[in-house]
């Protein structure tokens, strides 16, 4: 049953789509959703307290069906100096987002620039709608990403792309954005958040432990090298070998039927 949406946020909504899906909204559509610090901080806030909550497995983050965000707050940006920058509070919230341990989905429509598409990046799948524009267009107002654009972008496109999209400031399109690496899917614009849902509501019923330690394992290949990786891999892999989520598994194969996972 759908838990109501909270509404003690300025910026977001949130709900639980699914016993084990928390569904994380941005709710500035006034501003196209840009991402300002306090739309992080209710974000990493949500994202701290799914951490420690059992019954959250997947945390799904969406703009609607209009926009995800269109970049950071230009007005906010404004205000800043090199001093305020250099002690803004952003990167800690971030940080927050990109230490999350639990499965993150991006469900993607309309625009998802400069910070928007740092956020789509801080997801581990996104999925988009055949409609929505993915870009760096930092450069336009005379700077450049702040949240890890140039650092994941070129992770996962590679440099002749990301040095285009950066220093340009040209948006991909869905399409683009998924033969690129960025996006996992496209989809019909109104199926968006249907499909990123169900997705998340697949990815729920596996063990939360094998989830855990899969996404730490993928997430780690960016730092450590080939050798140090396998063995990082090879280490999770034979600690859930002791995992009560493991013998399940292996039962319910057996058996012919469908696992009910703990996450112990």
């Amino acid at each position: 049953m759908t838990e109501p949406i909270r509404s003690s946020h300025q910026d977001i909504l949130t709900e639980r789509s699914t016993p084990h899906v928390l569904l994380i909204t941005l709710n500035r559509p006034d501003v196209r959703n840009a991402l300002r610090n306090n739309s992080l901080r209710e974000i990493a806030a949500e994202l701290t307290q799914a951490e420690l909550d059992d019954n959250i497995r997947v945390v799904v983050i969406t703009g609607g069906s209009k926009v995800f965000a269109a970049g950071a707050d230009i007005n906010e940006m404004a205000q800043t100096d090199a001093i305020g920058a250099l002690l803004d509070i952003r990167p800690h919230y971030w940080k927050a987002i990109a230490g999350f341990s639990k499965p993150l989905l991006a469900a993607v429509n309309g625009y998802a620039l400069g910070a928007g598409c740092e956020m789509l990046m801080h997801a581990d799948i996104a999925i988009a709608g055949r409609s929505a524009k993915i870009g760096q267009p930092e450069i336009n107002l005379g700077t450049i990403p702040g949240a890890g654009g140039t650092q994941r972008l070129i992770r996962t496109v590679g440099k002749p792309l990301a040095m285009k999209m950066v220093l340009s400031g040209e948006f991909l399109s869905a399409v683009d954005a998924m033969a690129a690496g960025l996006i996992a899917e496209v989809v019909d614009d109104e199926q968006t958040l249907q499909r990123t849902l169900a997705l998340a509501h697949t990815i729920a019923t596996k063990s939360p432990l094998a989830l855990r330690l899969a996404k730490e394992a993928m997430l780690k290949s960016y730092e450590l090298g080939l050798e140090a990786g396998l063995n990082l891999e090879r280490k999770s892999f034979s600690l859930l070998a002791a995992s009560e989520d493991r013998r399940e598994g292996i039962a319910a194969f057996k058996e012919k039927r469908i696992a009910q996972f703990i996450g112990r």
